[in-house]
């Protein structure tokens, strides 16, 4: 949580768009959140330890997660509950302006290196046709990646956190200002590559999409449960390089569904293609079945 690991320490900073030709005047998304969550603190982590377990240390057991010098485990847990109800109260701002506005959001989350950036390229590129589009690009650092969405043509708006290891929502919503309008159509964020506190913090998303890339081991869903478990599809990304891999699929599913029976699961290869039209064909049932009156892909 962010209340350990201290990462708002640094402002975020969000592009301006006049270099993009992203203005428009939309009274419905004329106002903006500022956003503050400093609370950086020493970290001191002191445990004991049963005989057995001197390789563990489990802060979870911790009620709060952790232990920081000078708080109490009380303080930290309101702390947080601080931090995640004035983010819950602007997720669901953002919520209520993207269903005014009819846009289907997803929440691209992975750890970094899954290629949910390459992934989004292609799905934007092949997409742009049927569907308004927008992008938000979430790093620490650099418009790299918004650059590479801007380039098929899609406009994309570059948030960069700083030391923040995750997007909140008033930095969605400032985002979201700055881009088109997107009457009917769909918006990708794609959140820092981080397995870990972007799984706590609503954005005002439809859903959370999890990149899983086969390079990275069966295991990432037993390691870090919270985020599968808020992720409502798991995209296997570089399945081209499964064959070459010692990579089992069946397993990496099994896992995936122990902490999350209900996630859904597709296979896909940016750098091929193969599997992105069962990813459209999900998109299209998202599409149909939250939006079915207004919301239609064009002919």
């Amino acid at each position: 949580m962010c209340t350990v690991c201290g990462c708002s320490d640094g402002k975020a900073s969000i592009e301006h768009t006049h270099d993009h030709h992203y203005d428009h005047d939309h009274g419905h998304h004329g106002h903006h959140h500022p956003h503050h969550h400093g609370h950086g603190h020493e970290h001191h982590h002191l445990h004991d330890h049963a005989p057995g377990d001197a390789g563990l240390v489990d802060c979870g057991a911790n009620p709060a997660g952790q232990k920081i010098a000078g708080m109490s485990s009380d303080r930290i847990i309101q702390v947080e509950r601080d931090i995640l109800d004035k983010n819950d109260r602007l997720a669901a701002d953002n919520r209520a302006r993207f269903r005014a506005d009819d846009v289907l959001v997803f929440n691209l989350v992975s750890s970094p290196g899954a290629g949910k950036t390459s992934l989004l390229v292609r799905a934007v590129s092949e997409l742009k046709d049927s569907f308004a589009i927008g992008v938000i690009e979430g790093d620490q650092q650099t418009s790299n990646d918004a650059e590479r969405i801007r380039a098929t043509g899609v406009p994309a708006i570059q948030v960069n956190t700083g030391k923040g290891c995750h997007l909140d929502a008033a930095m969605v919503g400032e985002a979201y200002d700055r881009l088109p309008w997107l009457n009917g159509g769909l918006l990708f964020i794609e959140n820092v590559g981080n397995l870990v506190c972007p799984a706590a913090f609503d954005l005002g998303e439809a859903c959370k999409i999890v990149v899983f890339s086969t390079t990275e081991g069966e295991d990432k869903p037993l390691k870090y449960p919270d985020m599968f478990a808020a992720s409502s599809l798991m995209l296997i990304n570089k399945i081209d390089l499964a064959p070459v891999l010692d990579f089992d699929l069946a397993k990496t599913i099994e896992y995936a569904r122990r902490v999350n029976s209900n996630i859904e699961v597709l296979t896909v290869s940016a750098r091929t293609g193969e599997g992105f039209p069962a990813f459209y064909a999900w998109i299209g049932k998202r599409v149909l079945t939250m939006k079915p009156a207004s919301m239609t892909a064009a002919e």
